[in-house]
């Protein structure tokens, strides 16, 4: 069992058009270029594939994919775009499931390690990729670098999106290092907005390496972005890559 909590059906239903622009060819090509390199002629595993945003064109650029999902409801969206003997997903959580054979590419994008809300939880993610992964083979992490530093004294919550339809804004708990993240999204012309909130586990990247070191993975390299730019002090994220020895 896992603390992550599993997308519901109506969340699904709309999840492809509300990150429309994530999903674009102009964001997303760099990302499949990333990991196709990475995979190279061997196979990938997707942790908390989804509805395919990053997994179908990954294998429409010609590298074996497999996915583990927790949502029946998420991969049922990606089925209606791909049949399982194309892309085989099994449901089940990231951290303890296990598919058959071994992969040269296992990754985890979008923040998603953060759905696991135990620190112990994000160990064992770190433990099952290194169980699929062959020799040689690369665990690809993008993660948020936590936005701390804008947090004033005695303040415990950071705007992320404030727009036309959809104001976000994240509140932390600073003692257990949790977030919770808040949305408000327009639904249509009548002035109603719809409220949705999701619990989530930050991590920063020294905390990751500690877990890959546990896992028996090596750090091999850390990019701001999947366009390969240089980590930073400022960078918002970090596109992190750990590699099983020989």
């Amino acid at each position: 069992m896992t603390s992550s909590e599993p997308c519901t059906h109506a969340t699904a239903d709309r999840y492809d058009a509300e990150e429309a622009e994530a999903s674009s060819a102009a964001v997303l090509g760099p990302t499949i270029a990333f990991l196709a390199e990475f995979a190279g002629e061997g196979r990938a595993l997707e942790f908390a594939i989804g509805t395919g945003r990053v997994g179908v064109p990954l294998r429409e650029r010609g590298v074996p994919v497999v996915g583990i999902e927790l949502s029946e409801h998420m991969a049922a969206v990606l089925r209606r775009k791909v049949d399982e003997d194309r892309l085989p997903v099994v449901i089940g959580d990231m951290a303890t499931t296990v598919v058959p054979g071994g992969f040269a590419l296992v990754y985890l994008v979008y923040d998603t390690i953060t759905n696991l809300l135990t620190q112990d939880e994000q160990v064992e993610c770190f433990r099952n990729a290194a169980r699929h992964l062959e020799p040689g083979g690369r665990f690809v992490i993008e993660l948020g670098v936590p936005p701390l530093r804008l947090l004033p004294p005695g303040q415990v919550a950071v705007p992320f999106d404030v727009s036309q339809r959809h104001l976000g804004f994240d509140t932390f708990d600073l003692v257990e290092q949790m977030l919770v993240s808040h949305h408000f999204t327009r639904d249509g012309d009548d002035g109603r907005y719809r409220r949705e909130n999701s619990r989530h586990r930050y991590a920063w990247s020294a905390e990751l390496d500690l877990m890959a070191r546990i896992a028996g993975l090596e750090l091999e390299r850390r990019v701001a972005d999947w366009d390969g730019s240089a980590f930073a002090q400022d960078s918002a994220k970090h596109i992190s890559v750990w590699r099983k020895p020989t």
